[in-house]
């Protein structure tokens, strides 16, 4: 996309910006969420802590001079596993930002199949700790396991609720309380990234600055499904108080009326 690319949308909820035109593969019960083979987890360590941080980091922080706002807070978040959620604007930086920002712990993305069907680049997001949504019953079993299993190992679990890239959007699009169900059942603590975009000096392209806030807990007096909606509310609550900050458009998105 261009500065100044006109997009119109009629459903904030779920139209598609962008299609990537790739056929997903069938998340069932015969994909592998939880790896024990020495060699892929030697593998998984090398190609993601060796290779991929170290140049995501200098990409991100010294070459698109990406800034991080009130990362500290993660720091007193020394033991146990924790989810985030995020607003999602941004292909590149949506998938490797949390990895600087949740430094040292390795973050979990879920995501939806078709980011594991990339060929070659799917295969090494599975390594890195993609975790895509299952298609099945069955499968559905052995995702519920992979979570339970990240949140042993003290990592974070990222959560984009929005589901769908609208890139470079300045605002925060309405998402629903069905995803806020991991962090209630787990009685675990939410933290927020928020993507907000500004003018920049040098270049056509916006400065990103992206901001944590947190951390929310889940209400223990709550009903189930009162305590995911009052979690979602505060997340979107801070997520919007953030996005204001934004005061560059370089995409503009125009909403229309489904008979236009």
């Amino acid at each position: 996309m261009k500065q100044g690319d006109i997009i119109y949308y009629t459903d904030e909820l779920n139209d598609e910006i962008i299609d990537f035109k790739i056929k997903p593969i069938k998340i069932d019960e015969h994909y592998k969420y939880i790896h024990s083979n020495p060699f892929h987890k030697f593998w998984s360590f090398f190609s993601y802590r060796i290779l991929a941080t170290p140049l995501v980091t200098i990409y991100f922080k010294l070459i698109k001079r990406v800034k991080y706002e009130n990362t500290k807070i993660l720091k007193k978040q020394k033991q146990g596993g924790y989810f985030i959620y995020a607003n999602h604007t941004n292909q590149f930086s949506d998938g490797f930002s949390p990895t600087i920002i949740c430094f040292p712990k390795k973050p979990h993305i879920i995501v939806n199949p078709d980011n594991v069907s990339i060929p070659f680049w799917g295969r090494l997001t599975r390594n890195w700790g993609a975790l895509p949504l299952p298609d099945t019953i069955k499968a559905s079993k052995n995702f519920s396991n992979a979570i339970e299993h990240t949140l042993k190992k003290n990592n974070p679990i990222v959560i984009y609720p929005e589901a769908h890239l609208w890139p470079y959007y300045t605002k925060i699009r309405p998402f629903d309380c069905k995803s806020f169900r991991y962090p209630v059942d787990y009685g675990l603590p939410v933290y927020t990234f928020t993507t907000t975009y500004h003018k920049n000096k040098h270049t056509k392209k916006p400065k990103i600055i992206i901001y944590v806030d947190g951390p929310f807990y889940p209400d223990k007096s709550l009903d189930r499904k009162t305590a995911m909606q009052k979690l979602r509310d505060e997340v979107f609550e801070k997520m919007n108080e953030r996005a204001q900050s934004s005061d560059y458009e370089f995409v503009k998105y125009i909403k229309r009326s489904k008979d236009d």
